[in-house]
């Protein structure tokens, strides 16, 4: 086994976005935490930002996910100086569609000017001439709201054709959402709100499953509202893993489509997420897991 085969294996395996030549490792990291409190202003300590940022990718990380309204403007300022000029392979996925009040308030900016507007800022903080993947961020602060997307998505359509993106993505959206967005444009990825409580999004998986496009869960733990479960902190205990480890480790099971980008500002638990891939879950322990949510629907 070569030590590329070995990282790969060990980070989840490899997914390829679907009509791209972009494998990633299905363990990949977000961003969002190496700005400061509430994604707001700079970290309290730049230098450990970009410790944790160049030790993913030394222990194989080839998927970072983030945003230049994280901020704003300052985790892509920071991927910029931990990681340019960027590794090889490297697939770095920004979002487009919000914007950062004064008073750090999550405002929706999805007015054409705004659209081109982020994907230049994007650009340059991150300093690139074209973006890997940029995802269309819609809906509400962790659920969609049914709307058409076509706006929006038709203005990103159009810096594709001009070559400033190589793919796009959607986040927060529908099954109906993304019908109306696959008229429009070629998707490879769906970033949602998804985790081992909150299932609502189990039948879409399947069904993107089928179709090659890649699912990437955010708040694995419940986000703004932190996910509460003896039963997986008992789950946890018995494996001798942190919860976090096991609700990672539970997604990768869930289904080969979905990618993880857990995010922490602190090696140790930088750390631990990597190890995720590595808790082996039976399918006693799976069927436990499974029963945390109220009612899971899971599509066969």
């Amino acid at each position: 086994m070569t030590q590329q085969t070995e990282i790969s294996t060990k980070l989840g395996g490899p997914f390829t976005l679907p009509n791209t030549s972009m494998t990633v490792n299905r363990i990949g990291y977000g961003a969002m935490q190496l700005a400061g409190p509430h994604v707001f202003g700079p970290p309290r300590d730049t230098d450990a930002a970009i410790a944790v940022l160049r030790e993913a990718i030394a222990s194989g990380v080839n998927h970072i996910d983030t945003s230049d309204f994280y901020g704003p403007h300052v985790t892509n300022q920071i991927i910029k100086k931990a990681l340019h000029p960027y590794p090889d392979g490297l697939v770095i996925v920004t979002k487009i569609g919000a914007r950062r009040g004064a008073d750090a308030s999550w405002l929706p900016a999805l007015s054409r000017q705004e659209i081109i507007d982020g994907v230049h800022d994007n650009l340059r903080n991150l300093g690139l001439d074209k973006l890997d993947v940029v995802n269309l961020r819609v809906g509400g602060l962790e659920d969609p709201t049914e709307k058409s997307i076509a706006e929006p998505l038709a203005v990103l359509a159009e810096l594709q054709q001009q070559g400033l993106i190589q793919h796009l993505g959607l986040s927060n959206v529908s099954p109906t959402q993304l019908a109306e967005a696959q008229k429009i444009a070629k998707i490879v990825c769906i970033q949602n709100l998804y985790n081992i409580a909150h299932r609502h999004d189990d039948a879409f998986i399947d069904d993107l499953a089928k179709q090659g496009i890649a699912y990437v869960p955010f708040f694995p733990l419940g986000g703004f509202t932190p996910l509460q479960s003896e039963k997986l902190n008992d789950v946890a205990e018995s494996l001798n893993s942190c919860p976090m480890q096991v609700a990672q480790a539970w997604l990768l099971h869930r289904s080969p489509n979905i990618l993880l980008i857990p995010g922490t500002s602190s090696l140790t638990h930088l750390r631990e997420n990597l190890q995720a891939a590595s808790i082996q879950l039976t399918p006693e322990t799976i069927t436990e897991l499974d029963s945390i949510a109220a009612t899971p629907k899971r599509a066969h």
